[in-house]
């Protein structure tokens, strides 16, 4: 088996990924003989995994496949690869008429004897007896018609490569012959061999690339059969395996084997690590046995590259390996010769990180050690100075004061650039590593603290800081600790009572930091706790308030008073639109940091949810400009686009909705409590779409873990949707049991103003198992709790649940009419649908001939959203009553067919306008990713193969659109 054998270690990727070019152009060639096509590339790109996907094709065209494959160590026999062909054809050949030269090959194919023409009498000429033998094997090829794959033609024999040279001179009209070998290996007589056939014959030679990053996802996918690996997987994966695919596969493989993969509740595939992975053999083997080939000045320079690793100058280089000039211009020159090592730019470095691996774990520890010292001096010179090299040299080398200093400069580098993962990654390293004293490892843990709360998927290092926490004394750097531990757990989705724990344990050693002091009080403040009262909450939030004067930093400021309003609209203090005034009149309506960002969207999110959703989109609009046009990283935007989600949902803006949602759930893999966003939009997406086995799976999940992890406020919306599932399949009893937690909570923590608009749902399940008085009175002390909260959803809610308890059907009507014009002045267009739904039924119920009315704008409103489950069920009753129902939409759950939806008219406008995918995404808040796939079906449904196309198409038939 040779290393470009894609079978080798591991599942193979079920589809051929990254080659569709090349097959096109690999089967097209063979399929019109005579033909020879040179397929190259280098050790695991993927040569036999191609020509196996020809071979395969060719078969079922009834095309004779004859495959023979050149080896590493040669047995004392020539034409082998030929002869391996040809075995096992004589059943093929029994009905030709071979002629007597034919009769030269008994000796190299005893296998035919009993279909092949007498001996010949020997020749005195060995060129001629070779020679003889070669008219035989052409004639025979040529009697069999076959495709001829020759694999790893850099190994083959003498005699194999002249007697190719031959038959491509020659090649009968029905042979098509297909040659594969490694570029970097292959001698001058293999590559004139290829390059001479007759002019008659067709020629094509097909280089191999390395996969790209995207290429190489789609083929972890295809290897693990799944169609979701992790972009943030498949990115790590490249960058391991640089687009090789033999690598990608030994990867996985070795992965499996250690158990590094996990499947997420997506269905998607991510890692645990990938950190330190060994070299796959096949890979390490054939990269050492190269490099053990070459002169020692050729190997002391390529020592030195896989210690250096990265593209370095041609000094740095020089430095490392300590040769004389002329030694290292030869070793470097035969490195560069061999593939093993490319120029970059004018520096230099191995062209793969596994071959670099692979050299690097073949030196011994001592050699190792010095080469990375004298690595850490010599980059050390270059300009600007590369801490983060110099900092890995020095560890390596033992050398850990110094690698202290160097990576911890490192670290605060990373974080100034907003690079904060790599602060993390030093910060971590040298935290877990290195002998530090007890303030020192105090005052590092914080920075490690900080900078892991800006990482989108914070990493595991609570223990870190915990450690540190252990030996620190009384004072601000405690207290620092321990709210850098309750943001972090807060990320993680740690229980929210241990989150309340360690913020409690911090405001007392606050005191000189008044701006974490606030910040914790606002934590505190925050309605998180199952067993704490809301009036404990109110509380902290009046410290909070009373401590933001002190501050003196005005962005810090805003950033507090975003919190406090946030909770604030929670419980339904009134006093949180004044806050919000306040925080736009300090900020000028305009958020400028990270920290305003945060408020503006803050607020945003709990207004949403407590039934402000126009001032909650205004604010939210105002944040995502500020995210998209800044420079940060891109956490501030994401968030934004997470609440963007419930917004688009509230208001029945579906359209396009699902791409975001599944792009979203993706990037926030590692961050449970704010994907639980996600999650309910999903789920509740799947509800309203149709698709009830996904909504009666993941509506019960999701609501749970939203209130395992403390998100009280985003609760009702997955709440509801699981009470009218379970109602309309006659398992409200269940339902009801489920969410009797979610409703006491609701009840201690004085969530009503936003719980409140599941009511509905949840009166209904009541009477659907006979509970009506026990639900009359529970919303009469309903009413009573909202009295004097601000609470805009029981505008509409109140009249809609009283509209299900009323007996008469046209007092029940006009309540939910009145329901129905609460729910539009929110602009609430599916609360809206399904009352006037309901308020339809008990017109019909009284014979009034304003029933229909009341169910057309009903059945119009759920089309135009695309709720396929509430349009079914309104559409039957519309039939029962005559009731003329416009025809069903032909385009699938959102209704579009042929035609664009309204977002994929957004995105098309501004691509005729001559924006990026970025840039498009900046101006409608959506990822690149979401709106590549919009341009896509824009495309797609126009009938146009470009995006230039676009200008001159829309605009005559905008009316069409």
């Amino acid at each position: 088996m040779t290393v470009d054998d894609t079978r080798a270690a591991g599942r193979t990727a079920s589809a051929l990924v990254g080659r569709a070019d090349q097959l096109r152009r690999l089967v097209a060639a063979v399929s019109g003989p005579p033909a020879v096509v040179v397929v190259e590339g280098e050790a695991g790109i993927g040569k036999t995994r191609l020509v196996a996907e020809m071979s395969a094709r060719a078969r079922q065209a009834d095309r004779l496949v004859l495959t023979g494959a050149c080896r590493r160590i040669r047995e004392p026999f020539p034409l082998g690869p030929i002869v391996e062909a040809l075995r096992g054809t004589s059943e093929h050949l029994a009905a030709t008429g071979l002629s007597p030269v034919a009769g030269a090959l008994r000796g190299l194919l005893p296998e035919l004897a009993q279909v092949l023409p007498p001996a010949l009498e020997p020749l005195d000429d060995r060129a001629a007896e070779r020679h003889r033998v070669f008219r035989g094997l052409a004639e025979v090829l040529g009697l069999l018609g076959p495709v001829l794959v020759i694999e790893d033609l850099h190994w083959a024999d003498e005699q194999t490569v002249e007697f190719l040279a031959y038959l491509q001179s020659v090649l009968p009209v029905s042979v098509s012959v297909v040659l594969t070998y490694r570029g970097e290996e292959a001698d001058a007589g293999v590559r004139d061999t290829t390059r001479r056939p007759a002019h008659h014959v067709f020629h094509d030679h097909l280089v191999l690339d390395a996969l790209d990053a995207e290429q190489t996802r789609a083929m972890a996918a295809s290897i693990l059969d799944e169609d979701g690996v992790t972009t943030e997987f498949g990115n790590h994966l490249y960058e391991l395996s640089s687009g090789l695919p033999l690598a990608v596969q030994e990867l996985l493989a070795l992965l499996r084997e250690r158990g590094a993969l996990i499947r997420l509740r997506s269905g998607r595939w991510a890692r645990k690590s990938l950190d330190e992975l060994d070299v796959p053999p096949g890979v390490r083997d054939s990269v050492r046995e190269r490099v053990g080939r070459l002169p020692a000045a050729a190997q002391g320079v390529a020592e030195a590259a896989a210690v250096l690793q990265v593209p370095v100058p041609v000094p740095v280089l020089m430095s490392v390996a300590r040769l004389p000039r002329d030694q290292l211009v030869t070793g470097l020159d035969e490195l560069l010769i061999s593939g093993l090592l490319a120029e970059r730019e004018g520096e230099v470095a191995f062209r793969h990180v596994l071959a670099a691996q692979a050299v690097y774990s073949g030196i011994q520890l001592g050699r190792r050690q010095e080469l990375h010292a004298r690595a850490a001096s010599a980059v050390q010179a270059v300009e600007p100075e590369p801490l983060g090299q110099r900092a890995h040299h020095l560890r390596q080398a033992g050398h850990l004061h110094e690698w202290v200093d160097v990576a911890v400069r490192a670290a605060e580098q990373a974080s100034a650039l907003g690079d904060d993962a790599e602060a993390v990654r030093n910060l971590e390293d040298v935290l877990r590593n290195a002998p530090l004293e007890p303030d020192r490892r105090g005052r590092l843990a914080a920075q490690l603290g900080w900078a892991a709360c800006q990482v989108l998927r914070p990493p595991a290092v609570i223990d870190v800081i915990t450690q540190a926490l252990s030996s620190a004394q009384p004072g601000t750097l405690r207290g620092e600790l321990h709210f850098l531990v309750g943001v972090l757990q807060e990320r993680h989705g740690d229980d929210p009572s241990i989150q309340r724990r360690a913020f409690a344990a911090a405001v007392d050693d606050l005191g000189d930091r008044p701006d974490l002091a606030a910040w914790v009080m606002a934590a505190l403040g925050r309605p998180m706790d199952p067993a704490v009262p809301v009036a404990e909450h109110t509380q902290w939030l009046d410290r909070a308030l009373e401590a933001v004067p002190a501050i003196g930093d005005p962005v810090e400021e805003v950033f507090v008073l975003g919190k406090v309003a946030m909770s604030q609209s929670a419980i339904g203090d009134p006093r949180w639109s004044g806050l919000t005034e306040d925080i736009r009149r300090r900020t000028g309506g305009r958020p400028r940091h990270r920290q305003e960002v945060s408020a503006y969207r803050s607020i945003a999110e709990n207004a949403f949810c407590a039934g402000h959703y126009r001032l909650a989109d205004q604010l939210l609009s105002e944040a995502s400009q500020a995210a998209a046009g800044d420079d940060w990283s891109g956490e501030p935007l994401a968030r934004c686009r997470l609440v963007g989600l419930l917004l688009a949902f509230g208001r029945g803006r579906w359209a396009g909705l699902g791409q975001e949602v599944a792009t979203l759930l993706e990037e926030y893999d590692g961050r449970p409590f704010d994907r639980t966003i996600a999650e309910t939009v999903a789920a509740c997406l799947a509800l309203v779409h149709g698709d009830l086995d996904a909504a009666r799976r993941d509506l019960p999940d999701v609501a749970n873990r939203t209130l395992m992890l403390g998100g009280y406020e985003l609760l009702p919306i997955s709440v509801t949707g699981l009470l009218r599932l379970s109602t309309a399949q006659g398992e409200a009893q269940a339902a009801l049991a489920a969410v009797r937690d979610a409703v006491d909570l609701w009840e201690v923590k004085g969530l009503w103003p936003v719980a409140v608009r599941m009511v509905p749902a949840w009166i209904e399940a009541m009477i659907a198992v006979g509970r009506q008085g026990e639900a009359t009175e529970f919303l009469a002390g309903l009413s009573a709790t909202l009295t004097g909260l601000d609470a805009p959803f029981a505008a509409a809610v109140m009249p809609h649940a009283r509209g299900q308890l009323a007996a008469d059907p046209l007092d029940a009507a006009t309540r939910f009419l009145a329901a129905a014009a609460g729910y539009d002045r929110l602009e609430a267009p599916y609360e809206a649908a399904q009352v006037r739904e309901q308020a339809a039924y008990r017109l019909f119920a009284a014979g009034d001939p304003s029933a229909g009315e009341a169910l057309r704008a009903a059945l119009a409103a759920f089309q135009e959203m695309g709720a396929r489950w509430d349009l079914d069920r309104a559409a039957q009753v519309a039939r029962r009553h005559g009731v003329t129902v416009k025809g069903r939409y032909p385009g699938g759950p959102h209704g579009y067919g042929s035609a664009l939806s309204p977002r994929e008219l957004e995105v098309a406008e501004l691509a005729a306008a001559g924006l990026t995918n970025r840039e498009i995404g900046r101006e409608l808040f959506l990822s690149a990713k979401t709106v590549e796939k919009h341009v896509s079906a824009v495309l797609r449904k126009l009938g146009l193969r470009s995006r230039s196309a676009l200008g001159s198409h829309l605009s005559p038939h905008r009316e069409e659109l």
